[in-house]
């Protein structure tokens, strides 16, 4: 067998390696099929790897596309054709393993390659470990991984749904207060399941509640996938156009006759990304402003004698929001923010006697539940 070809080694590996033309998406993809057992006619490889590329790409333009990347990778000397069927070469194979961080190539079927490596791939899973590939082929632990790497949480295990609401709260909590909210909870999470969820639907495309950890996790899977329909097909084919999004984008500008930039980033890098904030992003407030917020609007909203004022948490709620409209905080927000600041001893919450009904509506919405205690106040030092 010759040595591999200036093609094949200008073929990058999980991001590494030169960068040049040779090194598309859609030639990839092409090998990968090319490897699967039995092999793969021509015909059967543009009919495979079609649902990624179409209907944003006309169908005679990826075929047009398919059939000048499979000549490019048989001049490069990675691919042959013999009795209509293509077989990889030694630099082919080889080319393959580096593709998926292996040694060797292996003999899989193309079901098998699609549905669990190349969707591992382009999550950024290790398909050599049994749990991960067992949950990549269910709904509920691809959803999980989606969201995982979508967010940026570690994808060494398929979290349920239990413990990827409170990651996600967590998330949405240090996005509307900074990293200073890791010091104000300490260890583990104080927030309720509720208001867990209510947090992190704040990074659903239309942020809402849902009513279950579940509904939660399936309703950020669709916000990826893009589609009404909710199955594991369908946010699989989701998660493998990524891996084509490059080349998809290519042909869109081809057929716009826009320009194309120089590449900046390789197919590994091609994953799925959260929806880009807002062009005008809140201007989330520090621990010590927020605190210092807080106390401004309780000062002028306090009751009771000197020495023991107090203000209503409602009532600096609504203080708050109408003075820094820019912090762009939501209750819910204010509320976990307003626990972390007490526990951080930046401010003092007090409870109070529920025996007296006359200002029943404040203490329901000042009401704060953090294990067994409930604040309803904010406490002012003369």
């Amino acid at each position: 067998m010759s040595a591999p070809s200036l093609s094949a080694q200008a073929l990058p590996v999980n991001g590494s390696g030169p960068k040049q033309d040779a090194a598309s998406p859609i030639e990839h993809l092409i090998l990968v099929r090319a490897a699967c057992a039995g092999g793969a006619s021509r015909a059967q490889v543009i009919r495979d790897l079609a649902p990624l590329f179409t209907p944003k790409v006309p169908s005679t333009r990826w075929r047009s596309k398919a059939d000048t990347a499979l000549t490019k990778l048989m001049l490069g000397g990675l691919i042959t054709e013999a009795r209509s069927k293509l077989k990889l070469t030694e630099s082919g194979e080889e080319t393959v393993a580096r593709y998926f961080g292996e040694r060797e190539a292996h003999n899989r079927t193309w079901n098998e390659q699609r549905d669990v490596w190349l969707t591992a791939k382009a999550l950024g899973v290790d398909p050599r470990k049994s749990a991960l590939r067992s949950a990549l082929s269910r709904k509920d632990g691809l959803s999980a991984l989606v969201v995982q790497h979508t967010f940026g949480l570690s994808v060494r295990q398929a979290l349920s749904p239990s413990k990827l609401r409170a990651a996600l709260a967590l998330l949405a909590l240090e996005r509307a207060f900074g990293d200073n909210v890791k010091d104000g909870l300490g260890k583990g999470s104080p927030l309720s399941a509720k208001a867990g969820r209510v947090l992190a639907g704040q990074l659903l495309k239309k942020p809402r509640e849902l009513p279950t950890d579940a509904r939660l996790i399936t309703a950020l899977c669709a916000d990826q996938a893009g589609s009404i329909r909710y199955d594991v097909e369908s946010l699989r084919l989701a998660v493998l156009r990524k891996l084509a999004s490059a080349e998809v984008s290519k042909l869109s500008r081809i057929a716009d006759r826009t320009p194309l930039p120089p590449p900046s980033e390789s197919l590994s890098q091609s994953v799925l990304q959260f929806t880009p904030q807002p062009e005008e992003a809140p201007q989330r407030p520090g621990l010590a402003q927020f605190s210092a917020g807080v106390l401004r609007a309780a000062r002028s909203n306090a009751e009771g004698w000197p020495g023991a004022r107090k203000a209503f948490i409602s009532k600096v709620w609504d203080a708050i929001r109408t003075s820094h409209p820019e912090w762009g905080l939501s209750e819910i927000e204010f509320k976990d923010m307003l626990a972390g600041a007490h526990r951080a001893g930046q401010l003092v919450l007090a409870g109070a006697d529920l025996k007296d009904k006359q200002n029943i509506k404040e203490f329901e919405d000042s009401a704060i539940l953090y294990k067994n205690t409930v604040w309803h106040y904010v406490r002012v030092e003369d």
